[in-house]
Formats: structure tokens, sequence, C-alpha cells
């Protein structure tokens, strides 16, 4: 065909059936059939029963002219032609691919021709589920308006708690960092060598005792004043004890913030309690603001507390108590008497035996009961620290008279000793002895010497 067109003659009608027929075979529509073959008549320009009554060729050079621009029309026709099929068989081609693919195709009304072209194909699966999306932790934002992180909301609570502890932290480390300070500066260690030296027979006690003090004396800052009562039968060493606790203190304080009072002494009738009480309460007013100002602590020393009128024992609880001003929180009482000795002598001597056991501390035993007797006396004693002196065995009073002599200049022969010490009279429990005025007649004794 194309032979024919590039001579540039039409084709013959046969050769124009068989092209058509072809076409049939290539599974082409009738509507592109009939097209093509117009297109094919279109290049001959004539009819192909006209072409068959045409036999006899025509040479000449209008033919040749004319026949090659026939040519190269119906070369573009077959080229357009040829892309239209094409197009239009590739588009079938992925119809008929999609309709395959496909879960439920469209009915047809064309019956289905079994072929082996399809049978290893693989069977449609199902349609994959779908998966969730996983919610996203970002906050998503939409663009016409203003990207800002929400603020975190403070909890003032959180903060008062971190300030609380540091103000916690702060006292506790500036109450360890003032607590030796305290203790150095009223040398208490100092203290408690001398009463070891010289007080005898009152071992537990005297621990008590500067157990309290180095406890008040450790800071400046205290809610009450500390009032510490000595207890005993007479010659056990409470006064002793007074006169070293007034002797250390002057040396530590000073002699203007320490004060013994002797109630015998200061105020000896009962004509001189009102005069007594008013320079009492100004003479403590004046000691505990000078302590004040210069940031130590007054020492009070209060002996022969038994002989002190009522009136003296209330202005002396008012001192003690007093709410008006925080400068009276800040000084030490001392109370000596001999309040309830009896019953602090029978009390020793009925349960000697088991002191000697170790079974029993007769001075913890011995305060409940005390206490509650001396409340009765006065409520001077309610909130007061009680220490109890107990009764002096014979070789504590043997001490006594080797310190006496020591002092004096004597020398202290133990035969001696125990000739003096046999003068003194003793409660007999079992194989101890205990002396009826402790130490109080050893330096008369010794005078005697």
């Amino acid at each position: 065909m194309f032979l024919w067109l590039a001579v540039g003659k039409s084709p013959p009608l046969s050769l124009l059936s068989s092209s058509v027929k072809l076409l049939e075979e290539f599974d082409i529509s009738k509507a592109d059939t009939s097209c093509y073959s117009e297109c094919l008549l279109k290049m001959g320009e004539q009819d192909p029963s006209d072409r068959l009554r045409e036999d006899q060729p025509k040479e000449t050079k209008e033919n040749g002219m004319g026949g090659f621009s026939q040519f190269s029309s119906s070369v573009r026709t077959m080229m357009r032609i040829r892309q239209k099929y094409l197009a239009m068989k590739k588009r079938r081609l992925e119809i008929a691919a999609v309709s395959s693919q496909s879960f439920v195709s469209p009915r047809s009304t064309s019956p289905k021709v079994f072929t082996f072209e399809n049978l290893y194909d693989p069977v449609p699966s199902t349609s994959p589920r779908k998966r969730k999306k996983k919610r996203k932790g970002r906050v998503l934002y939409p663009s016409n308006s203003l990207r800002a992180v929400p603020t975190k909301e403070r909890s003032r609570a959180k903060n008062c708690l971190y300030l609380l502890f540091i103000i916690v932290f702060l006292q506790i480390y500036n109450a360890i960092e003032n607590l030796d300070d305290h203790v150095l500066k009223y040398d208490l260690e100092g203290l408690e060598k001398t009463i070891k030296r010289e007080v005898f027979g009152q071992q537990e006690v005297t621990e008590q005792l500067l157990g309290h003090l180095h406890d008040y004396l450790s800071t400046y800052v205290h809610n009450k004043p500390l009032v510490l009562s000595l207890h005993g039968p007479t010659g056990v060493g409470k006064s002793h004890v007074g006169r070293l606790l007034a002797q250390h203190f002057r040396s530590v304080v000073g002699d203007e913030l320490v004060m013994q009072y002797f109630v015998l002494h200061h105020c000896p009738t009962d004509d001189d309690i009102p005069q007594c009480t008013k320079s009492l309460d100004s003479h403590v007013s004046e000691m505990v603001t000078q302590a004040e100002e210069a940031e130590k602590i007054p020492v009070f020393i209060f002996d022969e507390v038994e002989h002190m009128p009522r009136e003296l024992l209330d202005t002396l609880r008012d001192l003690i108590h007093s709410q008006n001003n925080n400068e009276y929180l800040n000084a030490i009482y001392i109370l000596i008497s001999n309040l309830g000795h009896e019953d602090i002598t029978k009390f020793v001597l009925h349960n000697s035996s088991v002191s000697v056991s170790g079974r029993l501390s007769l001075s913890q035993e011995l305060t409940p009961w005390l206490r509650s007797y001396l409340q009765r006396h006065h409520m001077l004693f309610l909130e007061a620290e009680l220490l109890p002196f107990m009764l002096l065995e014979k070789s504590h009073v043997m001490d006594c008279f080797i310190d006496e002599m020591s002092r004096e200049g004597f020398y202290p022969d133990r035969s001696h000793v125990e000739r003096l010490a046999e003068e003194l009279s003793y409660y007999i429990v079992g194989e101890q002895e205990f002396s009826h005025t402790g130490c109080r007649q050893v330096v008369a004794k010794v005078n005697l010497l």
C-alpha cells in the first residue's frame, strides 16, 4: 500500500479491501475500519469502482507533480490514523487493566470465554485494614492564630515550702556554729573539773546539773528561763555547789551579773518583807536588762529557800514567769533548800540495798514524789528541774576530811582521818554507814587540830 503511495499512484481496489480485512483481524471497530477506508479512498481521490475501470496509466508531467503532493498528504493522513489507532488501543488496554483489578466489576452482558491466560494470576486479596493514626502529642495550632505555648501554673505553696526549708537550714546551721562558742565562753569544762574535785558522793546529781547547764548555755535564745532546785539533807553539799557556781560565773560573766541571795541575811524579819520584795524585784530587773545589753546570761542563786516568806516566793515566781519582755527568758535561777529532807533520808535508807546492787537509780525514783511535795509547798517549783542530793557515806566523809586538811596545811594521815570520821554519827544499814550531818562538821573538826 505504501509503495503505491510512494510512486504517486492510487492503490487498486483489491489492495484496499485486503487492508480493510487486515484491520478487522486486529480487532479494530467498524467505525475505525470505515474511517480508515475513507481515508484511503481520499488518498486516491476516486471511488474504488472507478479505479477498477482505469487500467491504463497516465504518465504525463502533470500527473507526476500531482502524484508527489498527493503522496505527502496521504502519508500525513496515514500517520494521523495510525496515532489515533495506537491511542485508542492504549486506552482500551488501560480500561481492561483497571476493570480486572477492581473488586466489583460492572455487570457485563457479553458471555465470558474461558482462557488459559489468567489461570495463574493471583487472586485479588481483600483490602488492607486502615491503620489508626496515632494521636500526636504535639499541639497543632491554626495557621491564622498566634503560636504561643501555654504557661505553666506555678504553685505559691511550693515556693513557701522552699523558703521554710531554707530558714530551718539556716537556723540549724547557726545553732551548730554558735554551740561551741557559747560553751567555750562559759567554760563549762572548767566548772565540771572543779565540781568533781570538791564535791564528794554526788556524782549522779552533779552530772545532771552540768547537763542542764550545758544544754541551756549552748544557745542564747530561749523560750523560758532555766530553774534548778537543789534539795537534800544537811551537809550533803548543796550550799557548797552553790558557792562553786557563784565563783565560776563571776569569773566568766562578771560580778554584776551574778547574785547570791541568802534569805536569813537579806530579809531576816517579817517587817522587812515589803522592802525585801521591792528590792528583789528591782535588783533582778536591773541585772536582766544589763545582761541583755551585754548579750550574756545572768545567774541568780537563792539559798535557804525553806526560810523564804510566801511574798518573796510569789515575787520570784512572777519574775520567772514574766511575759512582759523576752529579757527575762534568758536567765538561770538556782534554788537551794532542805525541803523534804526527812522523807529523802527515809527513802535513801529504805532503798540503799537496791542502789548498791545497781538495779535502780534513787534520784530518778525520788524525783516524782519530791515534785508533788514541793508543788504543795509553792507553785514556784512547778517547772523547776529537781536535783535531789543523797546521804553521804562514811567514805565520802573521809574524802571531805582529806580535802579540808590539805587546804589547812595538815598532812592527811589515813589513820588520823579515820579517827576523825569515827567521831561523827551515822545511819547503819547492813554494811553501809550514812552520815547524819554529812560533811557539815568536818570544817569544825579540822579547825580543832
